[in-house]
């Protein structure tokens, strides 16, 4: 059984005839030309030499085949071709090239009768301006702001960076190492999320850590991944000069930089960079294309949320040269003991309003967990929107999750902490910090810290849910259902969660953070009854 049938097979048609050779199904190249065919037959290439101009001679092969690419050099020789084609294939799938310089009658003649025409001329123009268009255009500007910068450059992340920011981190230190710069990758926070840990560690990423100490001078230069500003999401100087920036979250300001390339259209940054080695292939490796295809599956989560034509291209142009065995070590590490205990207080001081779980885990020890801790109370029965917080080192941090709802739980927090904090993310995944100010210098209060945190969190993020939504939250406990406990008690089970890209919770694209004491709404009283202290 014949798939595939081509027809003439001229010089200018080689590389198809090589390419369709590789797929599955049957393929045969009937041609006159006895020295062509004998090329392709020493290629391994099943031919008939008889003269397909001849329609007796191409109905005498006995083919149905499932489609017929007519494929010559000469533009009158396939519009007869092509005609010859479909009355002795009438259902198969014709695809008829026109060939250079094409009279208007030739194209006339192949369009009437071929399900697909390529066009010769437009066919050429259209691999130019793939090899100089709008993606080498970019490439080539990158390329000379980085050749600019000096001696050394530094690729920041975002805090606490997730595998999306890593990959795109460690690929554009390798296009700037080519053109010349000494290159650290480098962030602020910590990496303590477990997959994110085994991320580094298996691929042996090389990372700088800095911290408000670090003399930043010594470097000549600055480029931003997976975050578009000095800052905010970062600890650089906010007048801290920009020469790249990166990026997949949409900016709410105006950004600053030499070289700025962001995309909010495709759902990780690594798509952009695999976007950037694919112009420069010989640049990319096993490590930074598996790296590249974690952080577009970390940040798609598996290709199931805000992805992209691009975000596929992307992965099917990496996986060839990726290590899926390195990827299933990353993917399965083991949980520390903190993850846990903070997955299990989030459980056991969960409360409900309506479809809304809510849970203050209280003194936070591993950031990271919030985000699991969120994605397992969102598999709760009726619950489409979680936020999980806790206070650490007199920020508070929190994470959200939505499923399966109209609400845009990056919009929600933004619009609730917005102006008392920095707060952002996706539709379905978003988080926040907010600084406690002066609220953590109280001492003459009636209630604790982490209850007035609780009120104040609580209340600004389920107003802002009524208010995007236009529905009221009605409460599905009765007073005194919820589970008894303080501030700091655990006992619950929890489960691992499967985002490793926790880090991005913390509002990636927000605009800045302010005090939380400057702005609280005279902290509006606790309309939930019975819930336990924070």
């Amino acid at each position: 059984m014949v798939s595939r049938l081509v027809v003439g097979a001229g010089p200018l048609w080689r590389a198809v005839v090589d390419e369709l050779s590789q797929r599955r199904g049957d393929l045969l190249v009937v041609t006159s030309d006895e020295h062509r065919a004998e090329t392709l037959r020493s290629n391994g290439v099943r031919v008939e030499r008889v003269d397909p101009i001849d329609e007796a001679s191409l109905a005498g092969l006995g083919l149905d085949p499932d489609s017929v690419v007519v494929a010559t050099d000469e533009p009158e020789r396939n519009a007869a071709l092509a005609e010859n084609a479909r009355r002795v294939f009438p259902d198969a799938m014709l695809v008829a090239a026109t060939g250079p310089g094409a009279s208007a009658a030739v194209r006339e003649a192949v369009d009437g009768v071929a399900d697909r025409v390529v066009d010769h001329g437009r066919a050429v123009t259209d691999h130019v301006t793939e090899r100089v268009g709008d993606e080498s255009l970019r490439s080539r500007q990158l390329r000379r702001v980085l050749r600019d910068v000096g001696d050394r450059l530094a690729v920041v992340t975002h805090d606490n960076p997730d595998p999306d920011a890593i990959a795109s981190a460690v690929a554009l230190a390798r296009i700037a190492e080519a053109v010349g710069c000494e290159t650290d990758v480098c962030y602020y926070g910590e990496i303590t999320h477990q997959e994110n840990r085994a991320f580094v560690n298996v691929l042996d990423f090389d990372l700088r850590e800095l911290d408000e100490e670090a003399d930043i001078s010594e470097y000549d230069g600055f480029a931003l991944v997976d975050h578009s500003r000095a800052g905010v999401n970062d600890q650089l100087p906010p007048e801290t000069p920009i020469d790249v920036v990166i990026d997949h979250h949409p900016p709410r300001v105006p950004v600053e930089a030499r070289f700025v390339d962001l995309r909010s259209d495709v759902g990780a940054t690594s798509t952009l960079l695999a976007d950037y080695l694919r112009q420069s292939e010989s640049l990319l490796d096993g490590t930074i294309a598996t790296g590249l295809l974690f952080g577009i599956s970390v940040d798609t989560r598996e290709f199931r949320r805000e992805v992209s034509p691009e975000d596929f291209e992307a992965a099917a142009y990496l996986l060839p040269h990726a290590d899926l065995s390195v990827l299933q070590r990353i993917e399965d590490p083991s949980m520390g003991a903190d993850t846990l205990d903070t997955i299990a207080r989030a459980i056991r001081n969960r409360t409900r309003e309506g479809s809304v779980l809510l849970s203050c885990i209280g003194e936070l020890s591993d950031r990271d967990a919030l985000a699991q801790a969120a994605d397992r109370l969102l598999d709760l029965e009726e619950v489409n929107t979680t936020l999980v917080y806790g206070v650490m080192e007199g920020t508070i941090y929190a994470s959200a999750r939505a499923r399966g709802t109209d609400l845009d739980v990056g919009e929600v927090l933004r619009d609730a902490f917005g102006r008392i904090g920095s707060a952002g993310g996706h539709a379905d995944m978003a988080g926040a910090q907010i600084t406690l100010g002066v609220l953590d210098s109280i001492e003459d209060r009636d209630e604790s810290l982490h209850e007035i945190v609780r009120s104040v969190v609580d209340e600004r993020f389920l107003e802002a849910i009524e208010s995007r939504s236009n529905r009221l939250l009605t409460p599905v406990y009765a007073p005194g259902e919820y589970t008894a406990g303080t501030y700091g008690d655990g006992g619950a089970d929890g489960d691992e969660s499967t985002d490793p890209g926790a880090e991005t919770d913390d509002g990636s694209d927000a605009d800045g953070a302010e005090s939380a004491g400057g702005d609280r709404d005279g902290e509006a009283a606790d309309r939930r009854e019975g819930r336990p202290d924070c």
